[in-house]
């Protein structure tokens, strides 16, 4: 907050706001003072509200100078607010294209809090945008981005762009400190082994600037991922690993790839949600929830998620009681609450 003042103050400054306002409200006291003398019938407060309207240029014509002194001070008055208006005007349509060329090109720095940041601009970030804005699952939620790139890649009002790699001057200007959730993407410029390196590397300055923060990073080697677990990465996504076993599965039950990418989409179809049970459902059998949300929900359990970024346990035993801070994993077509 004490930044952006100062900020702003530094832009009042520089583009002498304040003195131009200073000067309009000068000219609006020396004409009202002017009026009032040239034109006895006009008090101070409509002298006042006159030099307004005639400064501005708007011309109601409820007040109007009858008199040779009250005309001239009229002509004075116009003359001059066209000139003084036009300047303010000027100054504040600078300081707009000002920003908004510095947010396109990422010059700018943001105070968002509990936002998502994702590191790297490519096919993926740009999916993951997608999903996050198009689907089903939409989300209003901040997205600052971090990428080396010339301009912001889209045209979303919630997506604040920082031009830069992903170090501790771009993470202050992204304000990582009050973030909820960083995605850590790989760059595709650089070979498979430097590219998983610099994903460790900017997981370990993200969660040694803010160790609270919920980091989900994406590597190609399987054999990187202790090296992500020992820089506090709390989920991890290993690309090759995917794409393989869904080729794998695909190869021996055709038809499955399809199966998989509803699921994973959240723009058509069933989606898999995570959630909360209510207290009374704790020492519930699986089975029996597993039937309860067929019935009256249309969604079919598949698994129970130990708290909000807890593990998960997929296809639990039909016996297993439900507990405290269990989240129910399903496949179901919306969002729904108990």
């Amino acid at each position: 907050m004490k930044n952006n003042l100062y900020r702003l103050l530094r832009i009042v400054q520089r583009e002498n706001i304040a003195q131009l306002v200073l000067f309009i409200i000068f000219m609006v006291f020396v004409g009202s003072l002017a009026i009032t003398w040239a034109e006895p019938d006009i008090s101070f407060v409509n002298g006042v509200w006159w030099s307004i309207v005639t400064l501005t240029t708007v011309g109601y014509g409820d007040i109007s100078p009858t008199t040779v002194g009250g005309r001239v001070v009229a002509a004075f008055m116009m003359f001059f607010g066209i000139g003084i208006l036009g300047m303010f005007s000027a100054a504040l349509a600078t300081i707009m294209i000002s920003n908004r060329l510095k947010e396109n090109k990422g010059m700018a720095a943001t105070s968002l809090e509990n936002h998502v940041i994702i590191c790297e601009w490519n096919h993926r970030s740009h999916s993951v945008l997608k999903e996050l804005r198009n689907g089903v699952k939409r989300c209003e939620t901040p997205v600052v981005l971090i990428a080396d790139i010339a301009e912001k890649p889209m045209d979303d009002p919630d997506l604040v762009f920082i031009n830069g790699s992903a170090n501790e001057e771009t993470f202050g200007k992204a304000n990582l400190k009050q973030a909820s959730t960083v995605v850590i993407l790989g760059d595709d410029n650089l070979d498979p082994t430097a590219r998983d390196a610099k994903v460790v590397l900017t997981t370990l300055t993200v969660e040694t600037i803010n160790p609270d923060v919920y980091t989900i990073v994406e590597i190609i080697d399987k054999a990187n991922k202790q090296h992500c677990l020992r820089a506090n990465a709390d989920e991890i996504i290993i690309g090759s690993e995917l794409s393989s076993h869904l080729l794998a599965t695909a190869t021996m039950d055709h038809g499955m790839s399809s199966i998989v990418s509803e699921l994973v989409s959240s723009r058509y179809g069933n989606d898999l949600y995570s959630v909360p049970l209510p207290e009374n459902y704790v020492g519930t059998p699986f089975l029996e929830l597993m039937v309860t949300v067929k019935e009256k929900y249309q969604a079919t359990a598949i698994g129970i998620q130990k708290g909000r970024e807890g593990d998960l346990m997929a296809n639990p035993d039909h016996e297993y009681l439900i507990e405290e801070a269990d989240r129910l994993v399903v496949i179901a077509r919306k969002r729904f609450t108990f």
